[in-house]
């Protein structure tokens, strides 16, 4: 029972370590985001993003990179976007460039990982719009394409448009500012708790032989290295698929296999894969309809694969491969340093910006966001608050098993 009680505890303690340790990049991302989508009006980036070509393509993954980070989010926005006339490939470019290379994910990424997985990172959701544009402009299945376009437009609502000079200027641009914060909060923190309390949890309860079973992290299999980094990159997307959690919160079970060994084309595929998960694409298929849903699908695992075996080996024969020292303990340990200070700075700024949130609110004011059909399931709401229980009864297990000791 004792050791129960103290693995118990040792797992949640994990959890809200991660939490501590990113809150602050949280809401700085966030923050950026907010402001990005209450100043910029998508209606003037659509009309650049109608071709194929490589303008188009570009603006779309400028445009995904400075939005919000939110698995769901990204998939709404961009059936916003194709809806408007975005071209499919821009559109998809954008769902990548969006989960893969926003702010926040990169901070996130640089706290757990380190400054070499973040340089891999950007090179790698580069050459998956390159791969993923190069795939869908092969084998583009117009006839699908056109019709989910018909079938999105006829429930489509057009944003507004409007000067953004003005807006910044204003204290209701401000204000949107908060509600847009806000908006993004509350589209999010579920998949938040439930993948750091997941991540907290295969910390500490998972033996390294489990990952070894799964990645071959071990060695001694007598197998070729270079089958192993295959295999690697091949699992890797249905593992991330497995644990049902996006962009944000697979970065610290980014970390767990890290410390386990498993090797740089794997953490990459791991990674990359946030828009792989089970709800996402029976979103994309409520969206467009199954068949092009998987057929997204099917694009986004065979370009996740090529890059991460490309950005792997690329690196290894520049002999720069990046080999993160970190581990669980050492990056979720509590202390009085820099993440101490921005916690409180940045729980300052929270503040204000919920406080925008409610003026907006009061004003009688609405979000203008496309969050239709992005919101949380009643299984996904249950998980969240099972998770909340959890971590819950882990502290109560922890102060108990430290009362024992003491």
């Amino acid at each position: 029972m004792d050791t129960f009680l103290k693995l118990y505890g040792e797992a949640a303690v994990t959890s809200l370590g991660f939490f501590w340790k990113s809150a602050w990049a949280f809401i700085l991302g966030y923050g950026i985001s907010a402001m990005i989508q209450a100043f910029v009006p998508k209606s003037r980036m659509t009309p650049f993003m109608g071709d194929d070509n490589a303008r188009s393509i570009s603006l779309a993954t400028a445009f995904g990179a400075i939005s919000s980070s939110c698995s769901f989010a990204a998939l709404s926005t961009a059936r916003a976007l194709f809806a408007k006339g975005a071209h499919f490939i821009a559109a998809v470019a954008f769902m990548f460039a969006s989960t893969n290379l926003v702010i926040e994910l990169g901070i996130l990424i640089v706290i757990f990982l380190g400054w070499p997985f973040l340089a891999a990172e950007i090179v790698g959701g580069l050459l998956l719009i390159l791969i993923s544009s190069l795939l869908i402009r092969l084998t583009m299945p117009r006839g699908l394409i056109d019709a989910a376009r018909k079938r999105i437009q006829a429930a489509q609502s057009g944003e507004e448009d409007f000067d953004w000079r003005k807006r910044v200027r204003s204290a209701d641009g401000w204000r949107l500012v908060g509600h847009r914060f806000v908006a993004e909060w509350e589209m999010v923190w579920e998949e938040i708790l439930i993948g750091f309390t997941v991540a907290g949890f295969m910390a500490v309860l998972v033996p390294p032989s489990f990952w070894d079973a799964i990645f071959l992290a071990g060695g001694g299999h007598g197998l070729p290295q270079w089958l192993v980094v295959v295999e690697n990159a091949l699992v890797a997307p249905f593992v991330a698929a497995a644990t049902f959690i996006g962009s944000m919160g697979n970065i610290p079970l980014a970390t767990v296999l890290n410390a386990n060994g498993v090797l740089f084309a794997g953490i990459m595929a791991f990674i990359y894969s946030d828009l792989m998960v089970p709800p996402l694409v029976m979103i994309n298929a409520r969206y467009y309809g199954w068949r092009l849903a998987l057929y997204i699908a099917a694009i986004m695992f065979v370009s996740i694969v090529a890059t991460a075996l490309l950005v792997h080996y690329g690196l290894a024969a520049l002999d720069i491969t990046p080999e993160s020292a970190r581990r669980v303990g050492d990056v979720v340990r509590f202390a009085i340093d820099y993440t101490f200070y921005l916690n409180i700075m940045f729980a300052l700024v929270a503040a204000a910006l919920a406080w925008l949130m409610r003026q907006h609110r009061r004003g009688g004011g609405h979000g203008g966001m496309d969050h239709s059909m992005a919101g949380s399931s009643k299984l996904k709401r249950s998980a969240a608050w099972l998770a909340a229980a959890i971590l819950a009864g882990g502290l109560a297990a922890s102060a108990v098993s430290s009362a024992a000791i003491g």
